[in-house]
């Protein structure tokens, strides 16, 4: 897998926890806790990324693990090797073999500002997610 020219690149090395924001596509291979923000760009998980986090993005594409809710007010595609855990609210949405996914799918539901009509109990607490060691 190889992040598409132009992309912010975070490497699998780095691990982050906090709120990451940007105006760029951003290929994410690492370990991310919190919440990730790209109204108008294109988010990657690369194959070795681990993300307990919420996600909003224009288009999100998933090869690794995530824990959290995905907004894209484009596409979402969840990759064969992805193992994802959370709702995801998008216009379309592609699924490979041998995706695993735990969750409701909302497709058509995808603005920005949806988030006011999702209820509650569905939203992951942030005092329940936490990256456990790598294996």
């Amino acid at each position: 897998m190889k992040p598409a020219e132009g992309s912010t690149v975070i490497g699998k090395a780095v691990t982050i926890r906090g709120e990451l924001s940007g105006n760029e596509d951003l290929y994410l291979d690492g370990d991310m806790e919190g919440t990730i923000t790209l109204s108008e760009n294109v988010l990657t998980l690369g194959p070795n990324a681990r993300v307990l986090a919420n996600l909003r993005a224009k288009d999100i594409v998933v090869y690794g693990n995530l824990k959290g809710d995905l907004h894209a007010t484009g596409k979402v595609e969840i990759r064969g090797s992805a193992v994802v855990k959370g709702d995801i609210y998008s216009r379309r949405l592609s699924i490979e073999d041998n995706a695993s996914i735990q969750g409701k799918v909302n497709l058509g539901a995808a603005e920005m500002g949806h988030q006011a009509a999702e209820p509650e109990a569905s939203k992951p607490q942030q005092a329940n997610l936490l990256l456990e060691p790598k294996a």
